[in-house]
């Protein structure tokens, strides 16, 4: 038999309970509308822009990189959070779904029948999730710290030009595109040698260490031909530097 007091019980855990979880509910961060703006993906695999047409309507365009070159190019407009283009087939049309995420967009396709083979190359895609770089992250912003690097260095200005590219390796990790990573890495490199820091050259060379070792053939056979081409220039500066480095 259930006694009175049990049954007072059970009601107070249980409004306990409705209570904790209504606030759990409530503490929860809430994603935001969609906003105009400049969004990438990870390691700049993907650009997303938003803007706002003349009739107040969101346009988006999305350029999208995979491997060995292959690409992804779409844009239109963008109604209650979904974009209708064109499909492969007249009859299927490609829905391209805009979900606002605490991270920032994320970004799906009806199917790749529809949009993928539409839009993509066949090692390229569209999907993911879109986010807002940080403004010092952004291409044109790097570039033009690249570029007051360079000034610097051949100034002979060495301390000057570490910390000016430095940073970017760790403030920009998650938006650098691999292979500007590992350029930054390798011209952060040479101005540590020049500062005779050796053990710390070193440990910036270390994740281009292990492709340091292969040949340039086996560069090839673990690369795509596109990516093998545009890599093996720095592969062969890591070399050089990772034995800098140790004197």
């Amino acid at each position: 038999m259930t006694t009175l007091f049990a049954r007072h019980t059970f009601a107070a855990l249980a409004l306990v309970g409705w209570s904790f979880a209504c606030h759990a509910q409530s503490a929860a961060p809430v994603a935001t509308p969609l906003q105009p703006g400049q969004y990438v993906r990870e390691r700049s695999s993907g650009q997303l822009t938003l803007k706002r047409g003349p009739s107040g309507m969101l346009r988006f365009t999305i350029d999208a990189q995979g491997g060995n070159g292959h690409s992804c190019s779409l844009d239109g407009d963008v109604r209650n959070g979904k974009a209708r283009l064109p499909g492969a087939d007249e009859k299927v049309p490609c829905i391209v779904t805009f979900r606002p995420t605490v991270d920032g967009i994320d970004v799906s396709g009806s199917s790749f029948e529809a949009c993928g083979t539409q839009y993509c190359g066949m090692r390229a895609t569209f999907e993911g999730v879109y986010f807002v770089p940080p403004p010092v992250c952004l291409s044109k912003a790097v570039a033009a710290t690249r570029k007051t690097f360079k000034q610097q260095y051949d100034a002979r200005q060495y301390a000057e030009a570490r910390g000016t590219l430095e940073p970017v390796l760790s403030v920009c990790k998650r938006t650098l595109h691999w292979l500007d990573e590992a350029r930054i890495r390798n011209d952060v490199a040479v101005t540590l040698h020049k500062l005779k820091e050796f053990s710390a050259c070193q440990t910036v060379l270390a994740p281009l260490a292990e492709d340091a070792k292969l040949s340039d053939a086996g560069v090839r056979e673990n690369y795509a031909p596109l990516e093998a081409d545009l890599y093996l220039p720095v592969v062969r500066a890591t070399r050089t530097n990772l034995k800098l480095c140790k004197h």
